[in-house]
């Protein structure tokens, strides 16, 4: 069960093939990875109530305490390669557009290139971990944790408007995230448009993955930064603000 629905009812609310729903697991990821090695479909969502080694870009951990999130992860075969490159980014922009009226009033903003931010604290991080076969892509499993309920213990973590149900906010993700995974090739013109409005970090000054200022995402994904020597395009790492160090 999950907040009074059974794995059953979950799938049918959510339009999925089937949720399977854990308590203390590691984290749903390797149990995504498990289920699309024995076959799960596309859609397959796997939740806990909470993870002791919920991971983040870069082996960082997720905090991931009972009942005060979603800890999950959704697996999608895609189609084609086409469009793995801002996967994440293009997931962060849909869920973020869906997540606003569950905010406390202001908008979901994005970070490059993975988290989710309000008024400047983390509310979610999305992960992505694709598996090949072949030369072609057999799955991506996509993980999400996302706080519904601000953490005592972070002071730079933020969660939704009181009263929020989780299983709202899964009615409202899902879908969304399911668009996103099924669209190929690199961000339209529009789909920037919209990244632009929630970017947080454009125009600012940074410090990693280069010193400068940013001047937005690329088509393809990578971050583009105005240096002393000119305009460059990080494809990785992590973006900090010149402020933070």
């Amino acid at each position: 069960m999950f907040d009074g629905l059974s794995q059953r009812e979950l799938a049918i609310r959510l339009g999925v093939p089937q949720v399977v729903v854990f308590g203390v697991v590691p984290t749903t990821m390797d149990l995504a990875h498990a289920a699309a090695e024995a076959g799960a479909p596309a859609g397959t969502l796997i939740i806990a109530e909470s993870q002791d080694a919920g991971r983040g870009r870069g082996g960082k951990r997720w905090n991931s305490p009972a009942g005060h999130g979603l800890w999950m992860t959704l697996l999608e075969r895609p189609r084609s390669g086409r469009g793995l490159d801002v996967l994440s980014l293009r997931l962060g922009l849909y869920a973020a557009e869906v997540l606003d009226p569950f905010a406390t009033g202001r908008p979901v903003q994005l970070k490059w290139p993975n988290d989710l931010q309000v008024a400047g604290r983390k509310l979610a991080g999305i992960l992505v971990e694709a598996r090949w076969r072949d030369q072609r892509v057999d799955w991506v499993a996509i993980g999400i944790g996302l706080n519904v309920t601000a953490p005592d213990d972070h002071a730079l973590a933020t969660g939704l408007a009181d009263g929020t149900r989780r299983i709202d906010v899964l009615a409202a993700v899902i879908p969304a995230l399911r668009r996103a995974a099924a669209a190929e090739g690199p961000f339209t013109d529009e789909e920037l448009a919209r990244f632009g409005e929630r970017d947080v970090s454009a125009g600012r000054h940074i410090s990693q993955p280069a010193q400068g200022v940013v001047v937005g995402v690329a088509a393809s994904g990578e971050l583009l930064v105005d240096t002393a020597a000119g305009r460059v395009a990080c494809h990785g790492g992590s973006l900090v603000f010149a402020e933070e160090g």
